[in-house]
């Protein structure tokens, strides 16, 4: 389903003579070749499923913000902004993203559940609540919450 909006997105870009969307469609969609040719070496299956895609996608994310800050540390403000739209862009494919609130519930259920008590648990911690969260939340607000809870 995401790869058919991807896909059609794409046609309409093109329709439209829209440069910057056709662009980044296009590098999205070339990492997901590069996905499926990478699963298909392994002698897996080809196709992504929907979650591949929403992890795929949240890379891609990553990546943009992280290189709009370095160009930022750099003075390429004219870079940044182009790898910042880029990362608004691809943002629009990922489901919502959840609150604080909601995703501190969610991690107390997971602390329950591993019966964590310290700091040092916050790798089972972890785990057990991006079962829930994954693709609704950022891996590094999940730990900060984590960290935050465990050590109260």
């Amino acid at each position: 389903m995401l790869l058919n909006k991807l896909n059609e997105d794409l046609k309409i870009a093109l329709k439209g003579r829209d440069s910057f969307k056709t662009g980044v469609i296009r590098m999205v969609l070339a990492s997901v070749k590069n996905k499926e040719i990478e699963k298909r070496g392994k002698g897996q299956e080809p196709v992504l499923a929907e979650e591949e895609l929403v992890d795929l996608l949240m890379k891609e994310a990553k990546k943009r913000k992280e290189s709009a800050d370095i160009y930022k540390q750099g003075n390429r403000n004219d870079l940044a902004q182009k790898e910042e739209e880029e990362f608004e862009f691809i943002k629009n494919y990922l489901p919502e993203q959840l609150g604080e609130e909601e995703i501190e519930k969610i991690v107390k259920v997971a602390i329950e559940k591993t019966n964590a008590k310290e700091i040092k648990d916050i790798g089972r911690v972890m785990a057990e609540a991006m079962k829930e969260l994954k693709g609704k939340a950022q891996p590094g607000a999940v730990s900060e919450i984590i960290k935050k809870l465990l050590t109260n």
